[in-house]
């Protein structure tokens, strides 16, 4: 049996298909990162989800696709918790920009990018991934992400900037005091996942100008930072992974027209066309 994985910050969707590629099953578990989870972690997060845990001994192989698996070491982080649970695999560790590369691939090049938990993209074409501008992470960079999105309420919030109605039903969505975010982002663990736990509350108000405005200009500034590096950017299809591309693909769609990128496809989750690219190209290990 085969596993295949694509993983954000904030949850991970695993595919089990057998070698011949018919889909066996599917699983859930807590986003798994190197960069903020060390190997016990990633070990508990296999063995809280028992279906995919009991399965451990029967997997031979594994394409786990991540965030922040990104360099030789985070790559070994992630391999090292793996394999306490999937002994007898073949495990091959990438960026979660290849596996969204390879989710949205139609046999054209093509520019992939994320909006998820974080940001990032990519060129590619149709076997390798080359970034021209690094993704610096919820702190630095992850424009249009949804921790970047998160900051915009949280600031507009406490700088006294959100409209009044926007206001109020965010003191009803039980607004955090100053006190909670300072030790929340800067004192726990995992603040670019809390960050983007206000995605639930903008969502739910997609629809006030205020907040398609935040949207579209931030979708407009990944645009030209993220995709605009690129310089065939005009000349192949942007497609993009995660849910704020989905859910808001209204402003995604304003976004591309004033830019003048060629929009490809918006997908949610990446792992269906994981699945199928692994199946139709018949990727193995090395």
């Amino acid at each position: 049996m085969i596993l295949i994985a694509d993983s954000g910050s904030t949850k991970c969707d695993w595919a089990l298909i057998d070698d011949k590629g018919a889909r066996l099953g599917d699983f859930q578990t807590m986003g798994l990162n190197p960069y903020f989870h060390n190997p016990d972690v990633i070990e508990e997060a296999l063995k809280a989800n028992s279906e995919l845990y009991n399965i451990g001994p029967d997997v031979k192989s594994i394409y786990f696709y991540g965030a922040g698996s990104s360099t030789d070491e985070m790559c070994a982080i992630m391999r090292t918790g793996l394999e306490r649970v999937f002994k007898n695999a073949d495990i091959l560790v990438d960026h979660d920009l290849l596996g969204s590369a390879m989710s949205t691939y139609d046999g054209e090049p093509c520019i992939a990018c994320i909006l998820g938990t974080g940001s990032n993209s990519c060129y590619f074409d149709g076997k390798e991934v080359y970034e021209e501008v690094p993704s610096l992470a919820y702190i630095l960079g992850d424009e249009a992400s949804g921790s970047y999105f998160g900051k915009i309420l949280l600031q507009e919030y406490f700088y006294k900037k959100l409209p009044a109605d926007l206001a109020k039903a965010f003191e009803d969505f039980h607004a955090p005091s100053k006190d909670e975010i300072i030790s929340r982002v800067y004192r726990e663990p995992n603040a670019n996942v809390y960050l983007a736990s206000f995605m639930q509350f903008i969502g739910q108000h997609s629809d006030h100008p205020h907040v398609k405005n935040w949207v579209t200009k931030g979708m407009v500034h990944f645009i030209e930072i993220h995709v605009k590096c690129f310089a065939n950017w005009n000349q192949v299809p942007v497609h993009f992974v995660g849910s704020i591309g989905h859910y808001f693909n209204d402003c995604l769609e304003k976004a591309a027209a004033q830019t003048g990128i060629r929009l490809g496809r918006i997908v949610r989750k990446p792992i269906d066309g994981l699945v199928d690219y692994h199946v139709r190209f018949k990727l193995h290990l090395a």
